[in-house]
């Protein structure tokens, strides 16, 4: 392998880990708390809480990798304090005790994925740098995959490798508890987080450089521009829509009678699909600009989230929806990472990586953990998947405004 292959391999089984460990908790969790005897209230608020974590530990992460230069060695310590947050939850079946230890996991776990994010998009900057390149225009280039500097299609392959983590874990994971039982659950979560605290050690541990941070603008003067604002309230509205798939479909499941080996394989349709695109999009995502892609994924939520109300009791109707994720998640977090990396370009890399995940999956995730949980106890789990298609159209103006303030740009 090339020596610019062996460092992105590692980043796969990266991926691959860290995506394993989230498909043994995320679709699971709710599962084993309902176990526990915790309430749909009380599920609700943990998620909510959990998603707190997102509102500030990224950023923060973010910012000790920008000043410090020592990206990866922060993805290291935070991969170690996740295995030693989930073991707590070997022993813990109070919700306190609960709380804590996951509270503490995922403010832990959330340094990987801006800290990776940064680190592997300047190892693509580097290759594309390198390589002949193609002019890009202002709405990022469209020849060859490559957007201000960053190869989206090799992007894309390693990428991939955290929807096949995440696809292998939740279909066995799904037949293990199955046939085993749910109090499985904390054991391998553990495993999960241990797997991805080795594979961090054979990251390639190079300083990241930060010279010229001196010259960066302030991150408050990049978010006030239209372009961005508008952005980051498409990613809002349509990842708050996605909460209710990401805290509540599984529990929606579980209410309309659904297997949990059934819970599992529809879980594992919506990451096939987005293997799919991740694997192909060198191909044909550069024949539409970022924004156009923000605007389908959005639009589609809307079709999604409806459907996935309206005919919850057919397997078929949730088949066709879960594979929807092609584009209401692939093609929008690749979207994402490709004006990310153009709005915070050298210095800021890390932390415009840490607003993506705090702006567009903190914030929401509180609001969609709490009102989801008041929603399904007041209404129904029904009126949750209803909420969240208005949430995506509020998702598709955002997109729309912003491709608008891209376009007004000068030359």
């Amino acid at each position: 392998m090339s020596g610019a292959g062996a460092p992105l391999s590692r980043f796969g089984a990266l991926w691959f880990c860290y995506f394993a460990a989230i498909g043994a908790y995320n679709p699971y969790a709710p599962l084993w708390f309902k176990d526990l005897g915790f309430s749909t209230l009380a599920i609700g608020s943990l998620a909510a809480m959990l998603s707190w974590t997102r509102v500030f530990a990224p950023y923060g992460w973010g910012w000790l990798g920008d000043h410090s230069g020592q990206r990866v060695r922060l993805i290291r310590l935070g991969a170690l304090v996740s295995v030693v947050a989930a073991s707590g939850l070997l022993v813990a079946r109070d919700y306190a005790l609960v709380a804590l230890c996951a509270v503490l996991l995922f403010l832990a776990n959330g340094a990987v994925v801006p800290l990776s994010e940064a680190t592997l998009a300047r190892h693509l900057q580097a290759d594309s740098s390198s390589a002949s390149g193609m002019d890009s225009d202002r709405y990022g280039g469209m020849g060859g995959g490559r957007y201000g500097g960053m190869d989206s299609g090799r992007y894309g392959r390693v990428r991939l490798w955290g929807s096949v983590g995440f696809i292998v874990s939740v279909t066995l994971f799904g037949l293990l508890f199955q046939f085993a039982g749910i109090s499985w659950f904390p054991v391998l979560v553990v495993a999960m987080y241990a797997a991805l605290w080795l594979v961090t050690l054979r990251l390639p541990a190079a300083r990241d450089d930060v010279s010229g941070q001196e010259q960066a603008p302030p991150v408050l003067a990049v978010l006030r521009r239209p372009e961005v604002a508008w952005f980051f309230g498409s990613i809002f509205f349509t990842v708050l829509a996605h909460t209710s798939l990401y805290a509540f479909f599984s529990l929606y499941l579980d209410q309309l009678g659904y297997a949990k080996s059934a819970v599992g394989l529809l879980w594992a349709v919506s990451v096939a699909a987005e293997i799919a695109f991740f694997w192909a999009q060198g191909h044909y995502f550069g024949r539409l600009e970022p924004h156009r892609w923000l605007q389908w994924a959005a639009a589609l939520s809307v079709l999604r989230f409806a459907a996935t109300a309206a005919f919850g009791a057919s397997p078929v109707a949730l088949v066709l929806a879960q594979s929807l994720h092609a584009i209401t998640f692939a093609a929008q977090h690749v979207a994402c990472i490709v004006l990310i990396h153009r709005h915070f370009p050298g210095p800021l890399r890390g932390r415009g990586q840490a607003l993506y995940t705090t702006l567009g999956y903190g914030i929401p995730g509180v609001l969609g953990g709490l009102g989801g949980g008041w929603l399904s106890t007041r209404i129904d789990f029904a009126a949750v998947f209803w909420a969240a298609a208005v949430a995506a159209v509020l998702g598709w103006a955002c997109a729309r405004a912003a491709e608008r303030a891209a376009r007004a740009l000068p030359a």
